[in-house]
Order: structure tokens, then C-alpha cells, then sequence
């Protein structure tokens, strides 16, 4: 019926109504904290020592930057690095290497003689310089306006102003 539908409304002219897509929204930092739990929760007991002490490196960094991310601009290729850190990229490194009995994967070499989880350690490596980096870089504005405020300081209240700046201001034991 469709077809027929279509065919009458060429022959008069009329344009078929275009198909509504519909992005899905962003996720918010909420949704971005629920993923970095949920991964943690996914390797509770499951995994080596040396792959949950990563996961939780990277865990710890992405949710330090959660709450910067706007720093780093909309469309940022970086903001979408953290994000898909969190939501894609570590859990579907996770769950390839939990799909693999343990015994396999920690033993039987499956790519140039490294097993699943040197795979998997390599793989977690890579995205814990990564969100290191990109945790960094939202950090450094914020460093650098702390550093030129210091310096407007400096210039206003320095030498030659009038005011000394007293270079010790600790309580220690005084005299």
C-alpha cells in the first residue's frame, strides 16, 4: 500500500514527508559518573590485580575531568576522547577481555605471543596517558590564569610599591 501510496504522490507532485531522525542528547556529567562506576562494578573480583589498579587510574582521572570538560570548548576532540573513554572505549576493552575464559585469556598468546591481558594492559596504558594528557590541558588554563594573577600581584603590590611582602609566613617555632 505504501508503494501506491508513493507512486500517486509523484504523479502529483507531492514530496514525501522526510524522516524525523533524532539525535541522542549528550550524556550529562551524571551519566558519565554512572558509566565510570558502572565499569568499576564490572571488574569488581573479575580481574587481575594489574588490570583493576589501571582501570581505576584511568576511572580516577576521568572523573577528575568530568566536571571540566566544558573548559575544553564544544566539539572538543578532546572532550570527546573522555567521553568515549568512559563510555565506549574502556568498557568495550573490558568486556572483550571478560568475555574470554580466564585460563585463555591470561595464558594462551593470541597476537605476536602476548596474551589477552598484556593486550588488554597495553590497551589500558595507552587510554591512562591519554586521559592524563587530556586532564592536564583542562587544568592548565586554570594553572596559567593562577600564575598571571601572580605576576599582576607582583607588579602591583612588588618592589617599589610600598608594601613588603614578607617572604616566610609559616607558624613554626619562632624565637
Amino acid at each position: 500500500m505504501a508503494g501506491v501510496k508513493g507512486l500517486i504522490d509523484r504523479l502529483f507532485g507531492r514530496r514525501p514527508a522526510a524522516p524525523v531522525s533524532t539525535v541522542p542528547a549528550a550524556p550529562t556529567d551524571a551519566d558519565l559518573q554512572a558509566a565510570v562506576e558502572a565499569i568499576q562494578q564490572q571488574i569488581d573480583g573479575k580481574v587481575p590485580p594489574t588490570v583493576s589498579a589501571r582501570v581505576a587510574r584511568i576511572c580516577g582521572t576521568v572523573s577528575a575531568t568530568i566536571p571540566r570538560l566544558s573548559q575544553l570548548g564544544p566539539g572538543s576532540d578532546r572532550a570527546h576522547s573522555v567521553v568515549a573513554t568512559a563510555t565506549s572505549y574502556l568498557p568495550e576493552a573490558l568486556g572483550a577481555y571478560l568475555r574470554l575464559p580466564r585460563q585463555f585469556a591470561d595464558r594462551r598468546p593470541i597476537e605476536g605471543g602476548r596474551t589477552a591481558l598484556m593486550v588488554l594492559i597495553d590497551q589500558l596504558d595507552l587510554l591512562a596517558l591519554k586521559m592524563d594528557e587530556i586532564f592536564d590541558a583542562v587544568c592548565r588554563s586554570d594553572a596559567d590564569a593562577l600564575i598571571a594573577h601572580g605576576e599582576f600581584l607582583r607588579q602591583k603590590f612588588g618592589a617599589g610599591s610600598g608594601l613588603a611582602i614578607a617572604p616566610d609566613l609559616g607558624t613554626g617555632g619562632g624565637s
